[in-house]
């Protein structure tokens, strides 16, 4: 059992370790961490078990087809506990592969620099492991979790790098592959390292141009509202030169009638004054001016749409509720009042004849 101890040390080391790799690359769908935690547990005592009868053995091949099939039950048991869509999940399960096999051959080449080879290689897959993840987390999970799309386009090169793994692993006894082949597994590994360097230029590109149209649809967004509100501008100027224009009028309709009184008083004849003010009067009753609500800006601009509603042949029933003094700006709620009346005119404009009603009941108390 003691001899067994360097060979289920690396088993144990090897599968954490991948599992946080994985971890690492993918987003989380539940919050709760005991979730992930036993799922982990359960698999790497299943795949320790697996793994105990060929350790016994010394078949350290079969054992990393043991390991590979239990990746692959891995990727597949874990895929319902993440967000990751389909393609990117197909990509980082495919990029542990990689990482996999590049540490598993490293690990063996190197581990005969250190006084204790059977423990060195599970020291140096620790290592080699946490650092891949560190360097992941640090400076490519941002980058990682932002995009969304194009995972396809990064597949076939990661596909083809992991099945020429496959072609040095599967050859005979693994041990020999892994020393007769090490310049040609050295010079792929730096190939791997090479294609995922361009991939992740590829997402810093996709991210800064995805940044840049967000803000440009921002941009668009806030001109679009600046244009309505020099609209809403424009017209509410033309309504008050209009309400302007008309007061003019009826201060100088005022100023003549008050003056006919005054004359009229001057020289006693109240017969024609009691005329003068029933004409007046009848005047009046006549041409209403209709006030809608306390406040003159809002009540102007209610006043301005209801009397292009009626020209347009759309009868309007406005019932509002408006302080003098509004909770906002007087401005403000008269632009968006008049935005929303529009838009209702608009909508009627559209329905067929003798069905043009606006009803644009308001409440703001």
């Amino acid at each position: 059992m003691t001899n067994l101890l360097p060979d289920l040390l690396r088993a144990f080391v090897t599968d954490a370790m991948l599992i946080l790799l994985l971890c690492t690359m993918a987003t989380p769908k539940y919050k709760s961490k005991w979730v992930y935690v036993l799922v982990t547990v359960v698999l790497l005592m299943i795949n320790i078990c697996a793994n105990f009868y060929f350790y016994l053995a010394e078949n350290y091949t079969a054992v990393f087809y043991i390991d590979l099939i239990m990746l692959f039950v891995i990727g597949i048991a874990r895929k319902p506990l993440f967000k990751d869509k389909i393609m990117q999940w197909c990509f980082s399960y495919l990029t542990m592969l990689n990482i996999y096999a590049a540490v598993v051959f490293l690990s063996y080449i190197l581990c005969d620099l250190f006084p204790n080879p059977y423990y060195a290689i599970t020291f140096l897959r620790f290592i080699l492991f946490g650092v891949i993840a560190f360097a992941f987390r640090k400076w490519v999970s941002k980058l990682y979790r932002k995009v969304l799309e194009y995972w396809h386009i990064y597949l076939l090169p990661v596909i083809f790098l992991f099945i020429c793994f496959l072609g040095y692993f599967f050859e005979g006894v693994i041990e020999e592959q892994l020393y007769d082949n090490s310049l040609p597994l050295i010079l792929l590994i730096l190939l791997g390292l090479s294609i995922y360097i361009g991939i992740i230029h590829s997402l810093k590109i996709l991210t800064r141009e995805y940044a840049a149209r967000q803000e440009n649809q921002r941009m668009q967004n806030s001109q679009k509202l600046l244009r309505q509100a020099a609209h809403s501008m424009e017209q509410r100027i033309t309504l008050m030169a209009e309400s302007q224009k008309k007061m003019s009028i009826l201060n100088h309709d005022r100023r003549h009638f008050n003056n006919a009184l005054l004359e009229l008083l001057s020289k006693g004849n109240m017969e024609e004054m009691e005329i003068l003010l029933s004409r007046q009067q009848k005047i009046s009753i006549n041409s209403p001016q209709k006030m809608y609500c306390e406040n003159p800006a809002t009540g102007a601009a209610i006043g301005y749409y209801a009397a292009l509603a009626e020209s347009n042949g759309i009868s309007c029933n406005i019932r509002t509720e408006i302080p003098k003094e509004p909770f906002i700006d007087s401005l403000e709620l008269s632009m968006v009042l008049s935005n929303l009346m529009e838009n209702a005119i608009n909508a009627c404009a559209l329905m067929p004849q003798g069905e043009k009603t606006l009803s644009q009941p308001y409440s703001f108390l």
